[in-house]
């Protein structure tokens, strides 16, 4: 991936550019120290001066309105802020006409920047204030003051905080009044630049120590660059946080969040003192201080999939390789391309204006897609269909071009979805919500329709990353959860009468990945490399947890390694650096994963024991129960040594009744609550209130005796011989108040439970 940059023969402007600004993503405004506005049109090629500042007016930061609050304002919206050296900054609309001039700072106003909803404005001057402003120009606070020129600022992701610089620290400052600010020492000179993603949370900075480095939102260094020649003058993320772009003298790099650099770029512009990305994430503008403007377009974007490579090689071409055969093709698009995505088969390819859907099996002849906004900012693809972040909605498509859904929710920002807050399977789209981090929203992807009545699933601490499994049924449906903790939690998605309950996989993840055709799970944790071959075990029998993961260690793949992908057997994951390493897993569990998938329980077995593994068998026990499959289960756990859980199954195969045996299957996995509902739903009310009486849950069978008006002296009886157990004294009233009226005869008792179980074993609807 690289930097490919254009620059006039001749300056437009006749003295320093010190700020650009994207209206669209084809549309820049630029203005500096010649007065001179001019409008830059990247389809045409022309620039256009709008109109001409005040001679007295020296412009030092540009920003637009952000496209969500446009959108949700009414006509004439189209503005950007101005901040001068006069101590005013301006709110100038397209045409260059000034709406409100307000006089802001006592000396220069060096940063302004809107808050990402469009309500507010923060400036930042040379007097060492930080102020607040409302959307209008009014003034709602002086957030903070500080002895020396505050050279940046930078609003948090939920537009709650604020950043700036202080010589040579940077200091966080939420807005809500008496919290405490986060403040440290972060470069070895003066800074310059701040930024701060509200994608991916992360914020970076720039200084005359002639270094940029990467912090995450606790202010705690991710990366620091080596030093350069010249001091860094300016930075900008690009909007999905993926990428940064970072400017000196004659210098331009293009960086990976990880900090690691893509290009450098030695144009001949000066310093140049401001970089902005387009809304696309695709182009980069600059200010320089030779009165240039230079455009940057990302190119050599590489993608692989299989045996399949994507290159994007120029702004309107693509060149395709099969490494098994050596086959090249070359995609020429008609418009520029914005993103690009190929998996499940399909290459998916977004330009200014189309979509276009490509199959594997042939190129020649895509499916084209007219975009409603022509604003994508993300794709994302499962084996059916495909979803993209097109403006403000967000659309699903199957792969023969057809629109299956556009999901709404309460609150909806699209400007802040990526790839690790969207999941998409055949069956259910996953977002987590950004105005409340511990929401997952859940749809079902061909509908478009809210599952579990609208109502989100809800964590107890902020989501980080969501990951929805890829294979099976629409009811087997699990997501991965990662929390602010780096706690790993796998949730059963039901999607009807709520949702299911989150249990804990692990501790300390950094990065994660299901695979893509068989639900195993591979994450970095922990300097581990850990691969779950079953991870639905822990709602099934939570003992062969350990049982069925593999532990790798991880040291070789360094600090701030990501999951890139996990196909077939091979893992990929991206080092800090920007390298690739592969690992390898055993192919067996996926292959057992299939056969019970088709339900092939014979062939699974004869697999185990081919391989001869414990983590095969484990598996297989596991997916056995999950199944209620009590042959192979009881073969499984007999091949691990699991002797206890053999004589249980012995004893569920000796029950009559289906129900009562899926009951008891249910327990074996630990899911008490549900064995019991179970029970009662099938009738079978003696069964559920000896289930809570042989797990000791007394109040619950003594609730369910008194409801059904059957076998409370059974109920005393265990009770009275589990106090005496004990040497212990009733305390509870309810059962003081029945032991009085009840008469504790445990030969009448023990003749009521056989004559129980006789009318089990003699029902004609028994089926074993």
């Amino acid at each position: 991936m690289r930097f490919k940059t254009s620059l006039l023969n001749k300056p437009k402007h006749t003295d320093l550019v010190s700020c650009v600004g994207w209206m669209s993503p084809d549309e820049v405004y630029s203005c500096g120290d010649d007065q001179q506005l001019l409008q830059w049109n990247l389809l045409s090629g022309e620039t256009t001066k709008v109109s001409d500042l005040p001679k007295d007016v020296y412009p030092l930061d540009l920003h637009w309105l952000p496209k969500t609050a446009m959108q949700k304002s009414k006509v004439g919206s189209e503005v950007f802020l101005l901040t001068a050296a006069d101590g005013k900054f301006y709110i100038v609309g397209r045409s260059g006409r000034t709406d409100k001039v307000v006089e802001a700072h006592r000396g220069a106003v060096l940063a302004g920047r809107w808050s990402h909803d469009g309500a507010g404005l923060v400036t930042a001057g040379e007097d060492g204030l930080v102020k607040i402003w409302s959307r209008s120009g009014m003034l709602r606070s002086t957030l903070a003051q500080v002895p020396v020129p505050v050279y940046g600022a930078a609003w948090a992701p939920d537009s709650d905080a604020v950043i700036y610089t202080s010589g040579y620290n940077l200091i966080i400052k939420p807005l809500a009044p008496n919290s405490k600010p986060i403040q440290w020492k972060a470069h070895d000179g003066v800074i310059l630049k701040v930024a701060w993603n509200p994608n991916t949370g992360l914020i970076l900075s720039g200084g005359e120590d002639t270094r940029y480095r990467v912090w995450d939102n606790f202010g705690r260094q991710l990366y620091s660059s080596s030093q350069h020649h010249h001091p860094i003058t300016s930075l900008s993320w690009s909007p999905d946080g993926q990428l940064f772009a970072a400017g000196s003298f004659n210098t331009l790099r293009l960086c990976d969040k990880a900090g690691w650099c893509h290009s450098l770029e030695k144009p001949n512009t000066g310093s140049i003192f401001n970089l902005a990305w387009s809304s696309d994430g695709t182009q980069v503008a600059g200010a320089c201080g030779n009165g240039h403007v230079i455009f940057a377009h990302v190119i050599e974007n590489h993608l692989e999939w299989k045996n399949y490579e994507a290159t994007v090689t120029s702004r309107k071409t693509i060149a395709l390789r099969n490494v098994t055969n050596e086959a090249w093709e070359k995609l020429e698009l008609r418009d520029r391309i914005i993103k690009v995505s190929l998996s499940h088969g399909h290459l998916v390819v977004v330009t200014s204006t189309q979509a276009y859907i490509y199959s594997t099996r042939n190129w020649n002849t895509p499916i084209i897609l007219e975009l409603k906004e022509s604003n994508a900012s993300l794709i994302v693809q499962s084996e059916r269909h495909f979803l993209v972040v097109d403006g403000a909605s967000v659309y699903i498509y199957s792969y023969d071009g057809r629109l299956l859904c556009s999901p709404r929710w309460p609150g909806m920002r699209t400007d802040v979805l990526n790839n690790r807050t969207v999941s998409l399977s055949d069956d259910t789209l996953a977002i987590r919500d950004k105005t409340d981090e511990k929401l997952v929203h859940l749809f079902d992807s061909t509908t478009g329709k809210a599952l579990n009545d609208g109502k989100p699933w809800t964590h107890k601490t902020e989501i980080i990353e969501v990951a929805l499994d890829k294979v099976g049924t629409a009811h087997e449906r699990r997501m991965a959860v990662v929390d602010r903790n780096r706690d790993l939690f796998l949730v059963n998605i039901q999607r009807v009468g709520g949702m299911g309950r989150a249990v804990k996989l692990g501790g300390m993840v950094q990065s994660l990945c299901w695979n893509d055709g068989a639900n195993m799970l591979a994450a970095l944790q922990d300097a581990k490399f850990t691969v779950w071959f079953y991870p639905a075990v822990v709602f099934f029998d939570r003992d062969l947890q350990s049982s069925t993961i593999s532990e790798k260690d991880a040291t070789e793949y360094g600090k701030n390694a990501v999951v890139d992908s996990f196909l077939d057997t091979v893992v990929t994951v991206r080092r800090a650096d920007g390298s690739l390493v592969t690992a390898n897993v055993s192919p067996y569990p996926a292959l057992l994963h299939n056969y019970v998938t088709a339900k092939h329980w014979d062939d699974a077995v004869r697999l185990a024991r081919f391989v001869k593994d414990d983590t095969v068998w484990a598996c297989l026990a596991a997916m056995a129960t999950a199944y209620k499959e009590l042959n192979t289960a009881e073969v499984a756990y007999a091949a691990i040594n699991e002797v206890d859980k053999v004589q249980y199954i012995h004893y569920i195969k000796e029950i009559p009744i289906k129900e009562a045996r899926m009951a008891e299957m249910a327990l074996m996995g630990g899911h008490t609550s549900d064995a019991e509902s179970i029970l009662l739903q099938s009738g079978l009310h003696f069964r559920a209130i000896m289930l809570n009486l042989t797990t000791y849950n007394f109040e619950r069978a003594l609730q369910l005796a008194i409801k059904h008006r059957t076998h409370v002296d059974t109920v005393i009886a265990f009770r009275q011989r589990y106090l005496a157990r004990f040497n212990k004294n009733e305390t509870s009233k309810v059962f003081q108040q029945y032991e009085k009226q009840v008469e504790v005869d445990w030969k009448k008792i023990q003749e009521k439970i056989e004559l129980e179980f006789q009318t089990e074993r003699e029902k004609p609807t028994s089926s074993k």
